[in-house]
């Protein structure tokens, strides 16, 4: 899989963009604030429907317009697909694939698999564990598209759930309450929660292999890393991914906390309270791990991924998007990663000086400044 062409309209910085992308590696090389990042983030907007910047669309449209427009030409399996992203902030956005409107903008998962590591990502292996939740969630629907529902699904009952909570709380002390209706959206919870979770620990089992041969390749062998999925039944946790005994699970440690769920306003229990733990040498990667070691670590769970969903498709490799990475890295490391990521059919990098990029991956330079692009 690659992406053959980038437009962009009034996307960031950019009033205007046609790019051609060639197969391979590709460096995009521009002092900072030039819209480098700017070009891999819409990539990736185009293949999760989210940034790894922002969390909201409003950023990402050009001060002074209504709208921004993306559109991806990609080929795959020997077909070439249109894949283009309306955003409009305050409104719905839209989406269509080869001109022709699609019912919701998440119809569009799956045409195009991008996997982007970015110095954010270091919040992977130091941040809270929301940041590894959503990173788990992002794979998720990037292997399994229909689990983009799901995971709405969740969020939005949890969202209803939290709300009745704090009803019941205020209920409560002015001495009534109905509790029926909190019964129903504990099965709601209970139910897509289980799928959700099931969908996480296989997808952890699956990724820590991956994970372990990954580390070896950028730290060149110094370390032992692993993956625990912490879940927030504790000892209660089933064994095994059945999802009707996970439901079961969650729908009695709910009950056992409705108590102090209804005092503090917030469910407890549920996917939304797990953690994914990363040890190194048997010890909590955070707070143990070295500067180095925790970008090496973060850079492994991202070529993990894209080996996973390269193992895992029919659609061959996932396009590769290593953005600033190699300014952050030494030299060791720098040609550690370089010769993991050049058998990709597609690998673009962002850099603001072009010496930092090994020769290996700037047969294709693309030069960014003042907002012009020129083909090095």
């Amino acid at each position: 899989m690659r992406v053959s062409h980038l437009s962009l309209t009034d996307f960031r910085s950019w009033p205007a963009l046609e790019l051609d992308l060639d197969a391979g590696p590709t460096a995009l090389v521009g002092s900072n604030g030039q819209g480098k990042t700017n070009v891999v983030e819409a990539l990736g907007y185009l293949a999760t429907l989210g940034s790894h910047r922002v969390s909201a669309d409003a950023p990402m449209v050009r001060e002074g317009a209504e709208r921004a427009v993306l559109r991806g030409q990609v080929e795959r399996a020997g077909r070439s697909t249109l894949v283009e992203i309306e955003l409009n902030p305050g409104r719905a956005n839209r989406a269509r694939v080869n001109r022709a409107p699609v019912p919701r903008p998440r119809e569009v998962l799956g045409l195009l698999r991008t996997v982007l590591f970015a110095p954010e990502d270091l919040a992977l292996v130091r941040g809270e564990p929301a940041e590894r939740r959503r990173f788990l969630d992002d794979l998720l629907v990037l292997q399994t598209p229909r689990l983009a529902g799901v995971r709405s699904d969740y969020e939005r009952v949890l969202k209803q759930r939290n709300a009745l909570l704090k009803t019941a709380f205020l209920a409560r002390r002015s001495g009534g309450g109905d509790m029926r209706t909190l019964d129903v959206w504990d099965s709601h919870l209970a139910r897509a929660g289980a799928e959700l979770l099931a969908a996480r620990r296989a997808l952890v089992d699956a990724l820590a292999p991956h994970v372990t041969a990954a580390y070896a390749e950028v730290a060149g062998g110094d370390g032992e890393p692993g993956l625990t999925y912490r879940c927030s039944l504790g000892d209660a946790t089933p064994d095994g991914n059945d999802r009707t005994v996970l439901a079961e699970a969650l729908l009695a440690e709910l009950a056992r906390l409705r108590p102090q769920e209804v005092d503090r306003g917030v469910s407890l229990v549920g996917p939304h309270r797990d953690d994914l733990v990363f040890m190194l040498n048997r010890l909590p990667a955070k707070g143990y791990a070295s500067h180095g070691e925790s970008w090496s670590f973060a850079l492994a769970l991202k070529l993990a991924s894209a080996e996973l969903l390269r193992r895992d498709s029919s659609s061959g490799d996932p396009v590769l998007i290593l953005d600033d990475v190699f300014a952050e890295l030494d030299l060791s490391r720098r040609r550690r990663l370089a010769a993991a990521v050049t058998g990709f059919q597609q690998v673009l990098i962002t850099a603001a000086v072009l010496d930092d990029v090994p020769g290996e991956l700037t047969a294709h330079t693309i030069h960014i400044n003042a907002g012009a692009v020129v083909d090095g």
